[in-house]
C-alpha cells in the first residue's frame, strides 16, 4: 500500500506526478479527479519534454464544463503518481483552466487501476494495485 498527502486547505486534491519522455521528465502538479475519464497534461509539459502534435496518436474533442475542447492523445514513456509507475502511458493533451499550478488531471484511465482511499480528514490517499480479477 501507498500512500500520498495532499492538502486539506486546497479546494481540489493535487498531487505531483511524473512524466518521462525518451529525453528527459518533469515533475509536475495534477489534480486527482474522478470525473475525468482520462489522465490530462497541458500542452505546455508536453512541450517541455521534447515531445510534439507529431507524436500523438489522435485528434480529440473533449466536452468539459465550460465546453469543447479541441487536443490530442498522446503515449509517454512513463507515467508515475500515488507511488505507482505506469510505462507507454496514454494521456490527453489539452488546455485546463485550472490555474498556474496544476498542469493537468489524474483520470480513471490511471484510477481504475487501482483500489484508491480518499481520508479527506487526514489529507490522504490510500493505494493499492487492485487484484487480477477482483481476487
Amino acid at each position: 500500500m501507498k500512500v500520498t498527502r495532499f492538502s486539506r486547505e486546497r479546494d481540489l486534491i493535487v498531487v505531483i506526478a511524473r512524466l518521462w519522455s525518451p529525453r528527459s521528465h518533469r515533475r509536475v502538479s495534477l489534480a486527482v479527479d474522478t470525473a475525468s475519464s482520462d489522465t490530462v497534461v497541458t500542452p505546455e509539459i508536453i512541450d517541455d519534454l521534447g515531445y510534439s502534435a507529431r507524436d500523438g496518436e489522435h485528434v480529440m474533442t473533449v466536452r468539459s464544463a465550460i465546453g469543447r475542447e479541441q487536443g490530442w492523445t498522446l503515449r509517454v514513456k512513463r507515467f508515475s503518481a500515488l507511488g505507482f509507475v505506469v510505462p507507454d502511458y496514454r494521456i490527453h493533451v489539452f488546455e485546463l483552466a485550472t490555474g498556474d499550478d496544476i498542469k493537468g488531471l489524474i483520470g480513471l484511465s490511471f484510477l481504475k487501476q487501482f483500489n484508491c482511499e480518499l481520508r479527506f480528514t487526514e489529507g490522504r490517499i490510500r493505494v493499492e494495485r487492485a487484484a487480477v480479477d477482483g481476487y
